[in-house]
């Protein structure tokens, strides 16, 4: 019996690493001009269940993805993808995460990704944290959205 024990152990650890049943992947390019206008993540607004996996992909040069670190689940792992590669965020801890482009942050390149249902706190929270005010005005768009 032990011998199957051990035989056993690498194959649990195999499902152990797995994403959880029902845990989608989602893609979320980051494009010069897009609906929205210049510099813009599409879709800039995702809901997702925590095990979760989103995708930035830099559809156009120049662009990054990183979590405001101002906007992010308490315990939430922050994240922060180099200029021009796809970088993946596992969402665990439910709640709002703010993602910007540094490049052009200013210019209104934000995101937001909901894991969940975010508490009224966790809204006006969100609402309160400043930013440039062209990303501003799409985050409040974006935080008009979540339910």
């Amino acid at each position: 019996m032990p011998r199957l024990a051990a035989a056993a152990l690498p194959f649990s650890a195999l499902f152990l690493s797995v994403q959880p049943a029902g845990a989608r992947d989602i893609i979320v390019h980051m494009k010069n001009q897009g609906a929205e206008g210049a510099m813009v993540f599409e879709p800039a607004f995702v809901k997702a269940a925590p095990g979760d996996v989103i995708h930035f992909k830099p559809s156009d040069p120049s662009h990054n993805a990183e979590t405001l670190p101002t906007m992010l689940p308490a315990g939430a792992t922050p994240m922060k993808g180099a200029m021009n590669k796809e970088v993946s965020m596992k969402v665990t801890k439910p709640g709002l995460y703010g993602i910007k482009c540094m490049p052009h942050y200013s210019m209104g390149m934000v995101g937001l990704v909901q894991v969940g249902k975010p508490s009224a706190g966790e809204i006006a929270a969100a609402r309160a944290v400043k930013l440039p005010p062209f990303a501003a005005k799409r985050m409040s768009s974006y935080l008009d959205k979540v339910k």
